[in-house]
């Protein structure tokens, strides 16, 4: 099951109480004070890894608690700290606290480390408090608090290029043509309910590049329609949007159908729309020749490239590899 948005509650380790203990021992009467600090509380940190690719395992869980820290002890000895407390989370995952909403980092890189609680400081023991006029202080300090949050994650997928349209335009089947990805692939809408990725490369030794294929878009999307901005977001990791129309369907403009999918884009972030973008008509092998002019028409308009494949025979999809290799090494 793919999940890209959960809710965590994490909480950090409270520090250790200080000690307050006096030295005892034979022939020293007055021994000085020997009360050692607590130990630092836990902190609760995520960690960034590239195995993971959903936040599906963060379901079974309501509470991430860091260990906290031992008190302080006689002889001077100083508590142990408390361990901290790692949650694995995939790399694009976005931090938000759930009261204030605001951003608290995001995550990147396989082994980043982004602390979302820390752990209390530990209290500090009577010894800390001898002075020339005070020999035998009775104080020591409790351990503090650890902090104690209330998170929401969200996923953004980490993709090079993002394939969209309305449902049914071909993405699945284009995914599976130009890698090994194997997306549900069906002649209904909305076949895809899930992002899918796949690993794309020109050539043996060419650098390879990740493509994304995202569920279908509707009108009313970036109000909800459809599966709405439930995966409008992951476009914004996108460097850049291959825009699939289908160049088949006798019903309907072709002209439209791209309008549709830029208005959802728009309303959604609408600096999406200046991202680099090329249009493609798919299904060129039951292509209506109406929409083919149409379609290059409206590209043309808009001053964008414009493209036209065939997944079923694989008409154009060396050619589109190339465009969008040679797109990405201009991208940064």
């Amino acid at each position: 099951m793919f999940l890209d948005e959960a809710r965590i509650h994490v909480q950090a380790g409270r520090g250790g109480n200080g000690c307050m203990a006096f030295r005892r021992e034979k022939y020293v009467p007055r021994g000085g004070p020997s009360g050692g600090d607590g130990g630092e509380g836990g902190s609760v940190y995520l960690v960034g890894r590239a195995n993971r690719n959903t936040l599906y395992h963060l379901r079974f869980a309501s509470l991430y608690a860091a260990d906290r820290g031992r008190h302080g002890e006689g002889s001077n000895r100083a508590g142990k700290d408390g361990e901290d407390f790692e949650v694995e989370v995939p790399l694009g995952t976005v931090v938000y606290d759930e009261e204030t909403g605001e951003t608290l980092g995001e995550i990147l890189h396989d082994g980043e480390r982004l602390r979302v609680a820390a752990g209390g400081r530990g209290g500090r023991g009577n010894a800390r408090f001898a002075t020339a006029t005070n020999q035998a202080p009775r104080r020591a300090d409790p351990g503090q608090e650890g902090e104690e949050h209330h998170l929401r994650l969200e996923l953004k997928l980490l993709a090079d290029v993002g394939v969209i349209g309305l449902p049914n335009a071909g993405k699945s089947t284009l995914i599976s043509v130009v890698s090994a990805a194997r997306p549900k692939i069906a002649d209904y809408p909305f076949t895809t309910l899930i992002p899918q990725l796949g690993v794309v490369a020109e050539g043996p030794l060419s650098e390879p590049f990740v493509i994304a294929d995202l569920p279908g878009l509707i009108a009313g999307a970036a109000q909800g329609a459809g599966l709405g901005i439930q995966f409008l977001r992951h476009i914004e990791r996108c460097r850049v949007l291959l825009h699939l129309v289908d160049l088949s369907n006798p019903e309907g403009s072709a002209a439209e159908d791209l309008a549709t999918v830029e208005r959802e884009l728009s309303e959604f972030n609408s600096e999406l729309l200046e991202r680099p973008r090329l249009i493609v008509g798919s299904k060129l092998d039951a292509a209506v020749p109406e929409r083919r002019e149409e379609l290059r028409r409206a590209a043309a308009e808009r001053g964008l490239p414009y493209r036209e494949i065939s997944s079923a025979t694989n008409e154009g999809i060396s050619g589109l590899i190339s465009d969008l290799s040679r797109r990405l090494r201009k991208v940064p």
